[in-house]
């Protein structure tokens, strides 16, 4: 009998991390997660997960949790995006100090936050990358830490994506703002220029992306990196999607920026609000020909139902 690969999924209880550990699971692998409260982990977690005791902080926790394992996903995020590179860059070292000890894959979902408005509409992977915002900064601080890992012989997989969205997804535009967390709305805003394309990601079909990989690992080469599609939209498309859920009544306006900018000076992630509204006025495409020539084609789910069913997640949620 063939065993099961074993995955450790760090960041399971997120968005990301949880939609990665029930797409594996439904891939046959077994799926461990590392938790610092595995009461919570055991209750609001993706069934099926088998829990272990650790902190991403801490270095001997991950590498603790990683024994035996065949892949790493780093889908751990400082909780509210607050002190990002305090927390973000001593996690993902701890990821791969534990990737390196077992001889792991480690997979990492990149954003699109590394590009600037002089990427171009259609970006493929080997863009050059000079972002615009701290965030983007630090991220591509983050992927050159995996580049300089790989150099050292750890083999990484990034998959970068457009704004994420579905039922589990962390707080977002299509989450907070244009699906008011699930709440009735008597307005749809959507924050895009007219006409300006965007790139969304619907998680549940970008965690297939990544169990499909996991299961061609012998396809990829040591050092991969692969651009996900997701649906990019033109103009108000998600808006009218939300729109046309709702009944066809509700109204859509565009998003007031003005309230932002006024209180800018005294909130810091308003001010990264206001850094990152450039992707909002300029077209952004990632380019997924490489990953479609390694799968066969991108999982795709159609808008309206992506969109039913985040917004049904959104509706579950407690509180």
């Amino acid at each position: 009998m063939t065993k099961k690969k074993l995955a450790l999924v760090i960041g399971a209880t997120g968005g990301i991390g949880g939609e990665v550990a029930l797409a594996l699971l439904r891939h046959g692998w077994t799926v461990r997660g590392l938790a610092r409260d595995l009461i919570r982990a055991g209750q609001t977690g993706p069934a099926g997960v088998d829990w272990v005791l650790g902190d991403a902080m801490r270095e001997e926790d991950v590498v603790r949790a990683a024994e035996s394992v065949d892949l790493i996903f780093h889908g751990a995020n400082p909780p509210g995006y607050r002190n990002w590179r305090g927390l973000a860059i001593p996690m993902l070292r701890n990821a791969i100090s534990a990737a390196k000890a077992v001889n792991a894959r480690l997979v990492y979902p990149a954003s699109v936050y590394v590009y600037g408005r002089e990427a171009g509409h259609v970006v493929a992977e080997d863009a050059p990358q000079h972002p615009q915002t701290r965030k983007g900064r630090i991220r591509v601080e983050m992927e050159a830490m995996l580049h300089e890992a790989s150099v050292t012989g750890l083999r990484t997989l990034i998959v970068r994506a457009g704004d994420y969205y579905g039922p589990q997804a962390p707080s977002s535009w299509v989450s907070s703002v244009l699906l008011g967390n699930g709440t009735d709305l008597r307005r749809v805003v959507t924050p895009e220029r007219p006409g300006i394309g965007h790139a969304w990601a619907y998680l549940p079909d970008l965690a297939e992306v990544v169990a499909s990989l996991a299961d061609r690992d012998g396809d990829l080469a040591d050092e991969e990196r692969l651009h996900f599609g997701g649906h990019f939209l033109q103009g108000r498309e998600m808006a009218d999607a939300v729109q046309r859920l709702l009944g066809g009544g509700v109204p859509i306006r565009p998003f007031n920026w003005l309230p932002v900018y006024l209180a800018a000076p005294f909130v810091t992630f308003l001010r990264e609000v206001i850094e990152m509204r450039y992707l909002w006025q300029v077209p952004l495409c990632l380019d997924n020909r490489r990953l479609v020539a390694l799968l066969g084609q991108e999982p795709h789910t159609a808008l309206d139902e992506a969109v039913l069913v985040s917004r049904t997640g959104l509706r579950r949620r407690p509180g």
